[in-house]
């Protein structure tokens, strides 16, 4: 899958965020969804509309206990979009926990940060942040390729104490084809970076994150090194991983 495949450039915004993950010539990666009978596995299986959360989770809630619990969470918390206090949080927000995974399941998570808003909302639905030049590696657009499922955490940790979820599809994006389909995206960025391009998330599940166990932290000035490729101004080997065995390198030997 490229980004040429997800969008095709002069399509409408509508019809490019309405668009198949996959084209016609790229096979789908198959990935699981629900039990194959849910109505029998499911507690909380419904025809039509159906719960938040997957099959699992709802199994375990009805083995634990914890129905009443969770389907109060789902009724007052879980919105399918957006409503305005979510949008504006998102606007004031400086980083962001991206989890993926693989069209096997092996999971990553990624730190994304920027300028409060640098994470742009596009409508109630979707929601786009830019991916700059990094370690070459690709670990998250990797996965997106192959999985599209992601989901994001987006934590208050200096005023108000609290996180939004959320939980969706992702394509990626060219900056210029983005840009072709919402010229309002930002054209000044911190540093001078310039997106090469943006991954957008159609969102399913929005959701709060209690902030009984978010720590406070305060912001303080640092003396940053941008724009560079010099391991030891980025950080070095820190976990003096550099020189230690490694099972590829005896594959490749």
């Amino acid at each position: 899958m490229t980004p040429d495949h997800i969008n095709p450039v002069g399509v409408a915004p509508d019809a490019m965020l309405d668009l198949e993950l996959s084209d016609s010539t790229t096979p789908p990666v198959p990935i699981p969804t629900r039990l194959s009978e849910p109505q029998l596995t499911d507690p909380f299986w419904q025809e039509s509309p159906t719960l938040p959360g997957s099959a699992g989770e709802h199994l375990l809630q009805s083995a634990y206990g914890t129905e009443k619990r969770a389907r109060r969470f789902y009724d007052d918390q879980v919105l399918d979009r957006l409503n305005d206090e979510m949008k504006e949080f998102i606007g004031r927000m400086e980083l962001a926990f991206v989890a993926t995974s693989d069209a096997r399941g092996e999971c990553d998570s990624s730190l994304r940060a920027g300028p409060p808003g640098f994470v742009e909302v596009l409508d109630d639905q979707h929601v786009c942040y830019p991916e700059y030049r990094g370690n070459g590696v690709m670990a998250s657009l990797g996965n997106i390729s192959e999985n599209p499922h992601v989901g994001i955490l987006l934590v208050d940790f200096v005023t108000d104490l609290i996180g939004l979820h959320l939980n969706g599809k992702a394509r990626i994006v060219e900056d210029a084809d983005l840009r072709g389909i919402y010229p309002a995206l930002p054209s000044e960025f911190d540093r001078g970076r310039t997106p090469e391009r943006w991954v957008v998330v159609q969102v399913e599940e929005a959701y709060i994150h209690c902030r009984k166990h978010i720590p406070r932290m305060m912001p303080v000035l640092r003396e940053r090194t941008w724009g560079t490729d010099d391991v030891k101004r980025k950080g070095g080997d820190y976990f003096s991983a550099k020189g230690m065995p490694r099972p590829w390198h005896e594959v490749s030997a």
